[in-house]
């Protein structure tokens, strides 16, 4: 898609592909400005409730207005009815590619991160707005001269959130057994498939992304999916500090409270 125009942007450069679509940097035709083009799978275009689950990631970034949450600004589909999305350019890293550069990483950084993903996540709660998918490819670290460490984190990827009130009037139904997330930062409710999901499963992802962080490993790890699920609804982890003793008792509490 090098060189195509997307609604008014011309694609760049191929950043990156997930598992619904694929991510390019374009800018704009006539005002110059960058950003980062999302355009949904081929083969999903063909499927309307995943377009609108597609669309549902525009319409629930956009409604946050967080400095912690990634800006879309646009939205449609091509010609041939290929859905896609603008968002803002992020300069950085993911919160996985620091962590699989780093394994752990210092009490102080953990903490702090863990207080600017709370942020983000108390802003999208407070428009009715769960994210459901939370794990640390979804995390983005981007430079910020403003804050005290230089940099802030930014949430992507609201593509299954579940949402509430006037913003769930098109949202695709969601059906009793459907599970959605990612298995190693899924909630107990998530695990059962049921669709009685609220903003309590994000602080759970939460907790597993902060456990992450301070030991170097996720809290739960097993060889099946279905012995993984089954942990997370029946097991309690091993305290972080039975891993990492320098992990503070204060944030030890606040991990195995979040979990």
């Amino acid at each position: 898609m090098i060189g195509t125009v997307v609604g008014a942007w011309k694609i760049e450069e191929r950043l990156g592909e997930g598992g619904m679509g694929t991510v390019y940097a374009a800018r704009h035709t006539t005002m110059g400005r960058r950003g980062a083009v999302k355009v949904l799978k081929a083969e999903m275009t063909r499927q309307p409730e995943t377009v609108q689950r597609f669309f549902n990631e525009a319409r629930a970034a956009a409604a946050i207005e967080s400095p912690g949450i990634v800006d879309v600004f646009d939205m449609g589909q091509t010609a041939d009815g290929t859905a896609y999305l603008v968002m803002e350019l992020l300069e950085g890293e993911s919160l996985a590619q620091r962590l699989r550069r780093t394994r752990g990483m210092a009490a102080e950084t953990a903490a702090r991160l863990a207080r600017q993903i709370a942020g983000a996540l108390a802003a999208a709660h407070e428009r009715g707005i769960v994210h459901r998918d939370l794990k640390p490819d979804n995390i983005f670290l981007v430079p910020d001269a403003e804050t005290t460490a230089g940099e802030r984190v930014k949430l992507l990827d609201f593509g299954i959130a579940k949402l509430h009130g006037e913003l769930a009037a098109d949202a695709p139904v969601t059906h009793t057994g459907a599970l959605f997330g990612t298995p190693v930062y899924m909630s107990p409710e998530q695990c059962k498939g049921g669709v009685a999901v609220d903003h309590r499963a994000d602080l759970y992802a939460l907790g597993c992304i902060l456990y992450q962080m301070l030991c170097g490993r996720v809290p739960f790890l097993a060889a099946g999916l279905g012995e993984l699920l089954s942990m997370h609804m029946f097991e309690k982890p091993a305290p972080p500090r039975s891993l990492v003793p320098s992990v503070p008792d204060v944030l030890e509490g606040i991990t195995l409270c979040l979990l």
